[in-house]
């Protein structure tokens, strides 16, 4: 289970989370804004204006959405790696990092990468510099960032045509995800972990990019998953409690 803030973020059972870490210390702020949030799944709206309200850090909180499959990973038609493009944008500065050669690599630089380079870039992140948030490759240079696959597979940054981080158009790439682009996928236990925004966001602006990323995990649907799809989804900002949001009220949200 991932750590987010204060407390583990359960997907299933928060509160009983919680409990179980009665011996860790929780701030007094966590514990208000805690006491804030009942143990129900609420209407979106309601959920995001609760979320601003519990983000109560010194700092201007992400706004996460962690959402529980019924998909086994393990299985590769049970899968699930896509990208989103967010509406309303990340609210962050987006650092991309771009490995390709010749005449691509001012193309790269020209269109708003930070860090651009060829094997000497690949050298750098073997060594341990990963000071971006997506890494771009064009295909030429994916078979010596194959060896990459050790540091950049763990942290969710290894290139793939299916997250739109191996292509030749540079330009378009750059410009996409530095808007708010994201690429995410479900973890070993099934469940998405994304970000949709910041807690200085208007609760209309974040339940946009929140409908924008279910309408994706519905349509990216893998082959292989039976039943029940949607077991739960929970919505918190960075350092705040999590808040169940009601599923069938957002799929039913239609937006003009």
């Amino acid at each position: 289970m991932k750590i987010w803030g204060e407390v583990v973020t359960s997907l299933v059972y928060p509160r009983r989370h919680i409990t179980s870490m009665s011996k860790n210390k929780i701030s007094r702020r966590f514990k208000e804004a805690l006491a804030k949030v009942e143990e129900k799944a609420y209407e979106p709206l309601k959920a995001l204006q609760l979320l601003k309200e519990t983000a109560t850090a010194k700092f201007d909180e992400t706004a996460e959405v962690h959402i529980r499959l019924g998909i086994d990973p393990k299985y590769t038609d049970q899968q699930l790696r896509t990208t989103v493009s967010l509406p309303k944008g990340t609210g962050q500065n987006v650092r991309v990092a771009v490995i390709t050669r010749g005449e691509q690599v001012q193309e790269a630089s020209d269109n708003g990468a930070d860090i651009v380079g060829d094997e000497d870039l690949i050298a750098e992140i073997q060594k341990g510099m990963m000071d971006f948030d997506v890494l771009i490759a064009t295909p030429d240079m994916m078979p010596k960032i194959a060896r990459l696959g050790r540091v950049l597979g763990p942290k969710g940054l290894m290139p793939s045509p299916k997250g739109g981080t191996v292509t030749n158009d540079l330009s378009s790439a750059i410009s996409e995800f530095k808007a708010g682009k994201l690429e995410f996928r479900a973890d070993r236990a099934g469940i998405v972990h994304v970000l949709f925004g910041k807690s200085s966001f208007s609760a209309d602006d974040l339940l946009i990019n929140l409908k924008a990323i279910q309408e994706t995990v519905d349509r990216q649907r893998p082959a292989g998953a039976k039943g029940r799809y949607w077991r739960s989804m929970y919505i918190s900002a960075a350092m705040g409690p999590s808040i169940e949001v009601s599923i069938s009220s957002l799929r039913d949200l239609k937006f003009e």
